[in-house]
């Protein structure tokens, strides 16, 4: 989760699309430009050790863009395939 924050507070598309998982991943991810990433507050985890499948990560986002400053809440879904997880999708809420 950590990873794909620092992604997108970077712009680094191609990362962001290599951590997505086949199955849900877009054909193309254009980071907006005018968005600045601030911090990242992780409020909840389940699973996602070293001998799960599957793990949830909730989290707060700051950010801060053209209309001023904002935050986003998600509950992301991960999925562990051999030793690589992917983000499969997430509750915005």
């Amino acid at each position: 989760m950590r990873s794909r924050f620092s992604a997108f507070a970077i712009g680094d598309a191609p990362y962001l699309l290599r951590s997505w998982h086949p199955s849900a991943r877009p054909d193309v991810l254009d980071p907006d430009p005018h968005t600045r990433w601030l911090w990242l507050e992780i409020t909840a985890k389940e699973g996602g050790g070293p001998f799960d499948t599957e793990g949830t990560v909730a989290f707060v986002a700051a950010y801060r863009d053209e209309s001023g400053r904002g935050e986003l809440r998600e509950r992301s879904r991960f999925v562990r395939e051999g030793r690589d997880w992917f983000y499969l999708d997430g509750d915005v809420g």
